[in-house]
């Protein structure tokens, strides 16, 4: 009778005992995997709000700088259009250089958002970002530093929006590629290779 309890109290225990052994592990392990998502969360935290606190302010100064160009640059785009465009237009005519140029650039920044590319976009910023300054320079008087002036202001909103547009890449998170054939099977047809 002793025999059989004492078999019956080791094949409990040794049901019980791996149990109890595995589970240890296990609750080790999850608390320490707790430990580093709870520590690593507050760090991924702040480092995701530092970007988007940095994309906003890249944003800001891009709109100013954007702003200030076409204030600089209007000038001398209806100086170069007023002796051959009517006098009611010409005050829009700075419209004909920045137009298309704001609307590549929204079209480059929606392209952003998606992940996609946008090159005729680019495209045509970069023939408007050419032209305006181009005719800002025929207006600049012909000294080295007239004419580095009249380039600053077109080159400058150019570059603040290149930037502003590879902060949005920057900040969005990768897409994820899907595979083209998704019902292919392999060929059950058996591969010879040839070799030497």
């Amino acid at each position: 009778m002793f025999d059989e309890a004492n078999d019956m109290m080791s094949t409990a225990g040794l049901a019980a005992g791996p149990a109890v052994v595995t589970g240890l592990p296990e609750a080790a392990a999850s608390g320490g995997h707790r430990r580093t998502v709870t520590a690593k969360a507050p760090a991924a935290a702040l480092m995701r709000t530092g970007s988007l606190c940095t994309a906003g302010l890249v944003a800001l100064i891009a709109a100013v700088v954007s702003v200030l160009s076409g204030l600089a640059i209007c000038d001398a785009l209806q100086h170069s259009a007023a002796p051959r465009t009517a006098h009611d237009v010409v005050g829009w005519w700075p419209l004909l250089i920045y137009g298309p140029w704001m609307v590549a650039s929204l079209s480059i920044l929606r392209a952003a958002l998606h992940q996609r590319r946008a090159i005729h976009s680019w495209s045509i910023v970069l023939l408007f970002s050419t032209l305006a300054t181009l005719l800002c320079v025929a207006q600049a008087p012909r000294t080295f530093a007239a004419e580095a002036a009249a380039t600053l202001p077109a080159i400058a909103a150019l570059a603040c929006f290149q930037q502003l547009v590879r902060q949005i890449t920057l900040t969005r998170p990768p897409r994820q590629p899907t595979p083209r054939h998704r019902n292919s099977r392999p060929s059950s047809a058996p591969k010879f290779h040839y070799g030497a």
